[in-house]
């Protein structure tokens, strides 16, 4: 009894002392205002300068960040974060030395390119916003954040909410499409994912909105070159989704690499401060790109001392990679380029992002080696990331309702993205393990069963060019290219389709092929796979074209005879399942173009919602008329719509109404419209409601994206679906750029693609 009286009363002793220790250190952190001017009052400008700099390690080997240089720097304050490193143990090793061998103790940031997933990867941002499902989209940010989170990452370089209408662009890829009200729906939906309104949770990170501004648009759709446009295509067109971001609280902008009415993004005050803060209110900090402020060098601004004082004056925090911050600023303060209130403020701005995501409470809060071991890449989140997935696939063409497969027979799988796993996740999947993604050919193995055959041919390699194929298979996404001639490789795949009931031609492009520095001129198949395609075609076998690509692609002749194509972008960790969960039909397509594809690259900027010239075609067949806005070897039109999708069911469209024919400045009208199935499966259908100004101040777009819904619909089922019009959706910048509604005539339609005509129309009155 005595000794059990001794051992409750050490119990509560300790218990007594954690409860003090936890007290003392709740009492310590200060409210934040407080606290962060506080810490500023004692920093050195040294120190200062250092939370400004935001240099990459590489990932270093665990057990040797005390002896790298970087360690030396954290050690003396000069570094404010890092990126590029993965793991629990070597982030918590970085960190100790910031919160215990440096002079204030300030915690580090730890940044990477969580663009998609983390290990358990989603499709590439392009294909996920074709799911036109923003709770799908936020829940992959959430399961990305809570990855992410768990192996020591804080801060993610994501979302990208660059608009492109320019499928030449490689980084088309990583946003999500043409669309500013699209875009400005998954934005928000991302940064909400990520930063869960709660940075202060254990599993969200701090977000960061890029790349600000205009990225999307450079000329001749090459990577990182000049933009230039006018202010109200800006307000109205590219930076609707960035504001978005700022609305939902994102907490770190990044700035672009182009140039911006003549001054790179990175130097530009009016971007940074005028628009950003004042307009915006803005109140986090922003980064550069990668080395963002030395390469205004090149774009002919000065030397670093001039490029980095005026990078901190327009209103950027940190210096990612370039250290012109850390190496020049201190000589700028003391020739008077730059001021220390300016420094402060910096400074202020970045530990305020550290104190919101508790660092300062608890420095090693993202370093729990248990999470890292039982939050990562699990059952449940692979389950849920095929999910999303299959949602993203967008079904082209069907012809004769090839598709979906049966699970009997013999399937011919053919192509050199085939056996391709470590192609799945697409670019910007730095977390990716690729060996353990799922490839189609296994996928159509797991989900086809053993009623199913399948027989394998490469058929060709990705081009005839090997430097091509080279520059097209980097960071380890090599397809293996196979020396054979290339008659030998067709012949071999012919062998395997002769003794085939189906052909699933599974071809495109690699994962490199898009992505940054991945600009294109050529938009078609590379010319290798339209060998082997057009062999496959000529056995008079049905073809099923599984299309790979990270861009809108040219695909004439495929359309004109491929009898099937579903286009899958790179559908992530587990993109061979969830295609081979759409080709077998287990889930009907429903995916939506967010990018229009174009007939021909000379078309390219091509998007649904351009204007009218004052000679449009007065033909609807785009047949050719002299001194029209037309060409004289191609028609206008694109060849698949944005907002275009097929299923294995159709969708009949009828009743549309709308609630008054006129509407007032504080009115709200109703649209309605029924939808029926009408075929022979359940799915889903994207109901898209587009807006036409008829007569404005500036002149307007044909159409504009206002509204959309998507909606489940069982065989048979009808159901009406209702969308509310405010002066919101109306209006838009004039041109003195003052958001307005004008009063006058307008048109709304509604429908399953940006084609829809399908119209009523009604009168804004004041």
């Amino acid at each position: 009894m005595k000794k059990n009286l001794i051992m409750l009363f050490l119990a509560c002793a300790v218990l007594g002392h954690a409860q003090k220790k936890d007290a003392k250190n709740a009492v310590k952190i200060k409210p934040k205002s407080e606290f962060v001017t506080e810490l500023l009052s004692k920093m050195t400008l040294d120190e200062k300068l250092g939370q400004l700099n935001l240099p990459t390690s590489g990932d270093i080997t665990t057990g040797q960040a005390n002896s790298s240089n970087v360690a030396k720097n954290i050690a003396e304050g000069k570094v404010g974060g890092l990126f590029n490193i993965k793991s629990v143990q070597k982030i918590k090793e970085v960190q100790k030395i910031a919160v215990e061998k440096s002079r204030l103790k300030i915690p580090l940031l730890f940044g990477m390119d969580v663009i998609h997933g983390y290990e358990t990867t989603f499709p590439i941002p392009l294909g996920l916003s074709c799911t036109w499902d923003m709770k799908l989209i936020e829940r992959s940010a959430q399961i990305a954040a809570q990855e992410a989170s768990a192996d020591g990452i804080n801060w993610t370089f994501s979302p990208m909410v660059d608009i492109s209408r320019d499928p030449r662009w490689g980084r088309i890829s990583e946003g999500s499409g043409e669309d500013p009200y699209l875009g400005s729906q998954i934005a928000k939906a991302m940064v909400n994912g990520y930063q869960q309104h709660d940075l202060s949770k254990n599993n969200s990170i701090l977000a960061c909105v890029k790349h600000f501004a205009l990225y999307g648009a450079p000329e001749a759709g090459r990577d990182y070159n000049t933009v230039d446009m006018s202010h109200i295509r800006m307000f109205n067109d590219y930076f609707p989704p960035y504001k978005a971001a700022v609305d939902a609280g994102v907490g770190s902008v990044m700035a672009s690499f182009n140039e911006v009415d003549g001054i790179p993004a990175t130097g530009s005050k009016w971007l940074m401060t005028d628009v950003l803060r004042k307009q915006w209110g803005f109140k986090g900090f922003v980064v550069t790109d990668y080395t963002g402020i030395p390469e205004m060098i090149d774009h002919g601004m000065g030397d670093l001392q001039q490029v980095s004082a005026l990078a901190l004056n327009a209103g950027v925090e940190m210096d990612m990679v370039g250290e012109g911050f850390l190496g020049t600023l201190k000589k700028s303060l003391d020739e008077k380029k730059v001021t220390i209130e300016t420094i402060d403020n910096a400074v202020k701005l970045i530990l305020e992002a550290k104190y919101d995501l508790g660092l300062f409470h608890d420095p090693y809060k993202y370093c729990d080696p248990k999470r890292a071991k039982t939050e990562i890449f699990t059952t449940a989140s692979r389950k849920e990331a095929r999910d999303i997935s299959a949602q993203s696939l967008v079904l082209l063409k069907n012809q004769n309702q090839l598709l979906p497969l049966k699970k009997t027979g013999t399937i011919a799988l053919i192509g050199p993205l085939a056996d391709a796993r470590n192609n799945m996740s697409g670019t910007w999947s730095v977390a990716t393990v690729g060996e353990k993604c799922i490839s189609l050919l296994q996928g159509i193995q797991d989900v086809g069963g053993k009623s199913v055959k399948v027989l394998y041919a490469k058929g060709s390699n990705l081009d005839y060019n090997e430097t091509f194929e080279t520059n097209a298979t980097m960071f380890g996404k090599t397809l293996n290219r196979d020396s054979r001639p290339k008659e030998e490789l067709i012949a071999e795949a012919l062998k395997v389709a002769e003794q085939s009931d189906v052909i699933v031609a599974a071809l495109g492009e690699s994962a490199e092929m898009s992505g940054e520095s991945s600009s294109r001129t050529n938009l078609e198949i590379p010319q290798a796979q339209k060998d082997l395609l057009n062999a496959l075609l000529k056995t008079g076998k049905p073809v099923v074209l599984v299309l790979f690509d990270g861009r809108p692609l040219v695909l004439n002749d495929e359309n004109a005879t491929v009898p099937a194509i579903l286009n899958v972008w790179f559908a992530g960790s587990e993109a061979g399942h969830a295609i081979a969960d759409v080709l077998f039909g287990d889930v009907n397509p429903s995916g939506k173009l967010t990018t229009t594809f174009p007939r021909s690259v000379g078309q390219v900027p091509i998007y649904y919602a351009h204007k009218n010239t004052g000679r449009p075609l007065s033909n609807s067949e785009g047949k050719f008329e002299k001194f029209r806005s037309n060409y004289i070897d191609e028609r206008n039109e694109p060849l698949f719509p944005f907002g275009f999708g097929l299923s294995y069911t159709t969708f009949d469209y009828s009743n549309l109404k709308i609630s008054a024919d006129k509407m007032n400045f504080d009115g709200k009208l109703k649209v309605t419209v029924d939808v029926i199935n009408t075929g022979n499966f359940d799915g889903k259908e994207t109901v898209q409601l587009y807006i036409r100004d008829l007569v404005g101040s500036v002149t307007r777009p044909v159409k504009e994206l206002k509204g959309f819904q998507k909606i489940a619909l069982k065989k048979g089922e009808k159901q009406t679906v209702n969308f509310d019009i405010t002066v919101e959706d109306l209006k838009f910048y004039n041109s003195d750029l003052q958001f307005v509604a004008e009063p006058g005539q307008f048109d709304v339609f509604v429908g399953g693609n940006s084609a829809a005509d399908k119209k009523v129309s009604f009168e804004l009155t004041k």
